[in-house]
């Protein structure tokens, strides 16, 4: 069986090369450019790591011989607009503005960028590496990166679009920005590559949600990268939504970087996708940060969601919170593995964390492993995981009040879900994402 495994993985690698090979003659004028070497560099490193498997402590938990034994095509690199249903529709944030993906190619005529205010950047990321790329060298170089992986590797070698936002200076924008990523209807398996760059500037302040959706059940790989900078005393909300095809796999990396005084939050709701992996990555780079990262998962079905995350304490006087929640029905199954480091020199940290879990089936299954590591001594640090199922004296309470046992359920299910969802401060965004709960709740007791 192990042979078998490793004999798919070779194949799999042996086909990414061949795609990219191709991938690569389509570029053109872009091959000469320094951001080929990291496509290069990529797919070296890709065709070096291959894909890991349960002996890789960080992948233990989380199969991902689906992905493996998938053959993925890689979409074109020109898509033109074309009409999606109501449901992708349904995305667009109306108070924002909105850079649209289709496969992971930009979409002019979906986007929505009129009345920028002054200093503000927001494009394709292709279109950012041709007129800033002195930028963009900086964010995009693997060279750095705290966490590397053949899924990382793979976004390096295909790397071509995505979103590009940088505030200025100084800049409050009241109104979110919004990167929606389409998976259209497609005959093949696909894989799908966005690469995201967030720069927010000092003292800036900005909102940012980034919506993965599909145009219809079927299968595909979204692999997807975003790099996030915070400027000194900069605040940034980044909302990541992510409600793709539940045949679908998804593998999603977020690394942030925050500077003296930054305020970053984090809100990632996982609700689609058959295979979710969705890692973040903080480092707090310098004194007095605010760090928080909050997520909600609610899988049904046969679903798996696995969230990875790591807060790198590196500088004194720095807060970190962190609140991790899980749904779980049906045969679906949950991964949490939090790590919180606190170097040696971060004395007065204040890190707290914590995971719980809603199991709403017998069938449904958490690995949970909340991680400490504490190398300071004059720190408030704390974590804890729970995991159970609804309280049956609140639902007697709740029946007792007229309300009927289904209904009863919903209300405490969706209220443990609120914890989260509530911290989402895009009015709109709130609203659809309790939208989006109630039916998957619904569908869920339907399906099982």
């Amino acid at each position: 069986m192990r042979n078998g495994h490793m004999e798919n993985e070779q194949q799999s690698v042996r086909r990414f090369e061949e795609q990219f090979a191709a991938f690569e003659r389509r570029l053109n004028g872009e091959r000469t450019t320094e951001f080929h070497k990291v496509r290069q560099r990529g797919i070296q490193t890709f065709a070096r790591l291959g894909f890991p498997t349960a002996r890789d402590e960080e992948w233990r938990f989380t199969n991902v011989a689906p992905i493996v034994n998938t053959t993925f095509t890689v979409p074109v690199t020109e898509r033109r607009h074309s009409d999606f249903p109501a449901h992708v529709s349904a995305e667009f944030l109306e108070d924002a503005y909105r850079l649209v993906f289709v496969d992971g190619s930009f979409d002019s005529g979906m986007s929505s960028t009129a009345s920028l205010p002054d200093g503000v950047l927001f494009m394709s990321l292709r279109e950012a590496m041709r007129a800033y790329p002195e930028i963009l060298q900086v964010h995009l170089a693997p060279s750095g990166r705290p966490e590397e992986n053949a899924f990382t590797a793979l976004n390096d070698a295909f790397l071509l679009d995505g979103g590009f936002l940088s505030v200025p200076q100084g800049l409050v924008v009241e109104r979110p920005f919004q990167f929606v990523f389409i998976a259209s209807e497609q005959p093949d398996p696909q894989i799908i590559q966005p690469r995201n760059v967030l720069i927010i500037g000092e003292h800036a302040q900005a909102t940012v949600v980034e919506t993965y959706v599909a145009e219809q059940e079927r299968p595909y790989l979204t692999n997807c990268l975003t790099h996030v900078a915070v400027g000194p005393r900069a605040i940034l909300e980044h909302d990541r939504y992510q409600n793709e095809s539940t045949q679908a796999f998804h593998v999603g990396t977020m690394l942030i970087r925050q500077e003296a005084g930054s305020v970053l939050t984090s809100n990632s709701i996982n609700v689609g996708g058959q295979l979710v992996r969705n890692s973040v990555t903080a480092v707090l780079a310098a004194e007095g940060i605010e760090c928080t990262l909050n997520g909600l998962s609610l899988g049904t079905a046969s679903q798996v969601i696995d969230n990875h995350t790591t807060i790198d304490h590196a500088n004194p006087r720095c807060n970190s919170h962190e609140l991790y929640k899980s749904i779980l029905d049906g045969r679906a199954r949950g991964v949490f593995n939090g790590k919180i480091f606190v170097r040696k020199d971060a004395q007065k940290t204040d890190a707290k964390q914590t995971n719980k879990t809603l199991l709403l089936s017998d069938e449904a299954t958490i690995d949970t492993k909340p991680q400490l590591e504490i190398f300071a001594d004059d720190v408030k640090c704390t974590h804890g995981a729970t995991v159970g199922q609804l309280d049956e004296n609140q639902i007697f309470y709740l029946r007792s009040r007229g309300i009927d046992e289904t209904a009863a359920r919903d209300i405490l299910t969706f209220a443990f879900a609120a914890d989260v969802t509530e911290r989402v401060h895009v009015e709109s965004l709130r609203q659809r994402l309790e939208g989006v709960i109630h039916a998957r709740l619904d569908r869920g007791r339907r399906n099982g």
